[in-house]
């Protein structure tokens, strides 16, 4: 029988990150690949018309107007009253979903401790990279975390430097079993199922931004339905804050090497080889079978396969599919490939 042990799960905000990444987080923005207004001002410019320092266009002057915006030096030029219009910087959105189902829970065998991080230590340290970078630059952020249960644990939108501790202990505290009875807010799903918790997820989202969901997206009933209810927004109302066409929405999909490349432990002398009795982390079904190159060439068709159909229902839906390896370093993650896959600018 297969059997992985418990991730050693970060204890401290300041397991999360390194001190000298976070230094490099300072540079970065998330990005959205629309232009979208926001509820309080901030660093970023929205289609909306104010106050701020950057001039848009002119107009006409109407009896009521607010005579400090009158451009008097284009009264000669134009022959009648214009008023400058600027337009105004806000705040974006940004929803992070980290999937903390047991299926994410791997510990990988033989690794040196900090080496190899589970799938959702990965995720943990994304997310804190995430909100640090959003909360640094005056956008609301929200956190949620699919439990071990099935439970969605959510931190509400959060603005400003100072709630950075605040983001790293939710983070910490939601996955970590034993911290579970601090949270009060909590929807009971049926099942640890990344469908029920993305579509939770959804419902939960206000506003307009951008939305990142960071997990294997490994279920025995597939992920359409949960990916259908991320882009769509169900449940999120009409107006500005409702609909799909109000997210930019992110696909996240965290592996293990040896989810990808299983052949490379059974050649090494692990323990993916010969009898063995599997047992699913999620639904405890069993199998027992004989782990051979036959059939680890089966898995990687059926992985491929599989990988391709998430890519090809993702676009269709404008949802930005972004796989990421474990053993791939923070630094690239970040700074490389969710800034290169236009996650981050």
């Amino acid at each position: 029988m297969l059997i992985r042990g418990e991730p050693n799960l970060p204890r401290s905000v300041d397991d999360l990150l390194p001190a000298r990444l976070l230094a490099q987080l300072d540079r970065l923005d998330v990005a959205s690949r629309n232009v979208f207004a926001g509820r309080m001002l901030g660093e970023r410019r929205s289609k909306r018309r104010g106050r701020s320092v950057e001039f848009d266009d002119y107009r006409d002057y109407t009896p009521g107007d607010d005579p400090r915006f009158i451009d008097w030096n284009a009264l000669a030029r134009l022959d009648r009253l214009v008023v400058k219009l600027f337009l105004e910087e806000q705040d974006l959105a940004v929803h992070v979903l980290v999937d903390a189902s047991p299926s994410m829970r791997d510990a990988p065998p033989g690794a040196p401790p900090g080496e190899t991080p589970s799938k959702v230590v990965f995720a943990q340290r994304l997310a804190f990279a995430l909100a640090y970078i959003g909360l640094t630059k005056q956008n609301r952020v929200s956190l949620s975390v699919l439990t071990r249960a099935g439970a969605v644990r959510t931190l509400g939108e959060m603005r400003g430097r100072r709630n950075i501790p605040r983001a790293g202990k939710f983070i910490l505290d939601a996955v970590c079993e034993e911290e579970t009875g601090a949270f009060t807010e909590e929807k009971t799903l049926s099942g640890p199922d990344i469908n029920d918790g993305l579509r939770e997820f959804a419902r939960q989202r206000r506003g307009s931004g951008v939305s990142v969901v960071l997990s294997d997206l490994l279920s025995p009933r597939g992920v359409e339905d949960g990916l259908r209810a991320l882009a769509a927004g169900s449940g999120s109302g009409s107006g500005p804050g409702g609909g799909g066409k109000s997210f930019d929405c992110f696909a996240v999909q965290i592996l293990s090497p040896s989810e990808l490349e299983p052949e490379r432990e059974a050649a090494g002398g692990g323990v993916l080889q010969g009898d063995l009795r599997l047992v699913d982390v999620e639904t405890g079904a069993g199998v027992e079978t004989s782990v051979n190159a036959a059939l680890i060439k089966r898995y990687r068709e059926n992985l491929d396969r599989y990988l391709s159909d998430v890519t090809r229902f993702c676009a269709a839906r404008n949802i930005a599919h972004v796989p990421l390896r474990t053993d791939a370093s923070l630094e690239d993650a970040i700074l490389r490939t969710l800034r290169g896959r236009g996650l981050l600018r």
